[in-house]
């Protein structure tokens, strides 16, 4: 035998026996051919290392660096640093100066703070403004950061009370610029209704900062508008307060002493407004109930008492309800016939409150109104004011006034109800030089 021939290996049939699995060769099932075989990666986990990003933030400040270069560095810094892992760190860093443990305390590990935080700068407008700006344009940049900000302000909130009186204004002040620049929802301050910042007055000197700020770039309006649609309104805006200091006379001289003297009248309205819908409800079950109108008119003098409302606020709660309680006919000719019975049926109740020549001005006006946003009532508004006059609701003096002068009409389809006033007028005018004619 060759020695080529001895090295071949001799080839072994693989055992179908099953009496002795554990010595047979396993059988190969894999096709054959060229392949390789790969093994498969495992998920690499990275720590969480928060005070290495702090860290790494940190070593990006030099002994040159101003607040404007560190924006510029800030910016073209983020893939470097994962800011998308580190997005709560990063604000933490930029607003308070480090990282913020558990209970509201800055880890004080040795290093030192973001010289360029909120809380590093002064107690006045133009520095946290400048933070906030540097804020702003990071997340222009990558809009994700956006609502990382939001859960890290709502975060912060809760330790208002332990940043110290100076760092909680300042914060304050930028929560207050950030929801007037739309970066934060000001729905993040209802994070403060935690009892131990109510009770301690946290809370309400904190929203109260938040609403001058805001006012400082915005209209008062736009912050009532913005207070409503969040729901801190009524009772409760209330919530803010310690529980001895929620009366009406509390919270309007509390919200007058810091100048938000605009906050106190919307809340007035406000509370007035909720006891109108109530009356007007009370007043429609007495009509649908067939109930006397002296019982109307007796409810109406005790609120206007309660309430202290003027007698023009008064008519037009009881014009609104009129209005509101009839089913309105859909058909033109039959809107008309109920109209004029409508107008004839409370002419006592109306003239009753329509003493003054401010009132009857204010009815006008009412009127004209309500014929501009509900279009049925469009051709209808000599109508309505004629019949008025005919019973004494309203003067001829009230009359003209409405016609001609600045402060009567209104601008909402002015030109078009005094088009419709003029036949009216010219016959008002005609009466009067008839009589002056007869003396």
């Amino acid at each position: 035998m060759s020695t080529a021939s001895a090295k071949q290996p001799t080839a072994v049939a693989p055992s179908t026996s099953t009496n002795n699995s554990s010595t047979a060769p396993a059988v190969n099932n894999r096709p054959t051919g060229s392949f390789k075989s790969k093994q498969r990666k495992r998920d690499v986990v990275v720590k969480n290392d928060p005070e290495a990003f702090r860290d790494a933030l940190l070593d990006l400040i030099e002994e040159d660096t101003d607040i404007d270069k560190f924006v510029v560095i800030l910016e073209s810094s983020c893939e470097k640093l994962d800011y998308k892992r580190y997005a709560e760190t990063l604000f933490e860093f930029l607003i308070a100066g480090g990282i913020v443990a558990p209970g509201g305390a800055i880890v004080d590990d040795g290093a030192r703070l973001n010289p360029f935080s909120i809380f590093a700068c002064e107690d006045n407008i133009a520095p946290v403004r400048h933070r906030v700006e540097m804020i702003n344009h990071l997340i222009r940049r990558y809009k994700y950061l956006e609502k990382k900000l939001q859960e890290t302000v709502s975060h912060l909130l809760q330790y208002a009370n332990k940043f110290g009186p100076e760092n909680s204004h300042k914060f304050a002040t930028a929560v207050g610029l950030f929801v007037s620049i739309q970066l934060v929802p000001l729905a993040v301050v209802s994070t403060l209704l935690k009892d131990h910042l109510v009770k301690d007055g946290t809370a309400i000197t904190f929203i109260t900062t938040v609403f001058q700020t805001y006012l400082l770039d915005q209209p008062v309006d736009q912050l009532t508008t913005l207070l409503a649609r969040v729901n801190l309104v009524d009772e409760k805006l209330l919530e803010f307060f310690p529980h001895n200091k929620r009366s009406d006379e509390a919270v309007a001289k509390h919200f007058e002493s810091a100048g938000l003297k605009a906050v106190v009248e919307y809340l007035k309205k406000r509370k007035g407004d909720v006891v109108k819908v109530r009356v007007t409800g009370e007043l429609q079950e007495l009509i649908a109930g067939g109930k006397p109108q002296a019982d109307m008119a007796a409810l109406v003098k005790k609120e206007m008492k309660a309430n202290s409302w003027t007698e023009a606020e008064t008519i037009t709660v009881l014009w609104d309800t009129i209005v509101s309680s009839v089913e309105w006919n859909s058909k033109p000719d039959g809107f008309e016939l109920q109209l004029v019975k409508t107008l004839n049926t409370y002419p006592k109740l109306l003239e009753e409150f329509s003493t003054s020549p401010k009132t009857e001005i204010t009815l006008l006006q009412r009127v004209q109104l309500l014929c501009y946003q509900d279009a049925r009532f469009i051709k209808h508004f000599r109508t309505i004011v004629t019949t008025f006059y005919k019973h004494d609701i309203v003067s001829e003096a009230a009359v003209l006034f409405w016609f001609e002068k600045s402060g009567g009409a209104l601008p909402q389809g002015k030109a078009v109800f005094v088009k419709q006033m003029e036949p009216f007028v010219e016959w008002l005018k005609a009466q009067e030089d008839d009589s002056d004619e007869d003396e």
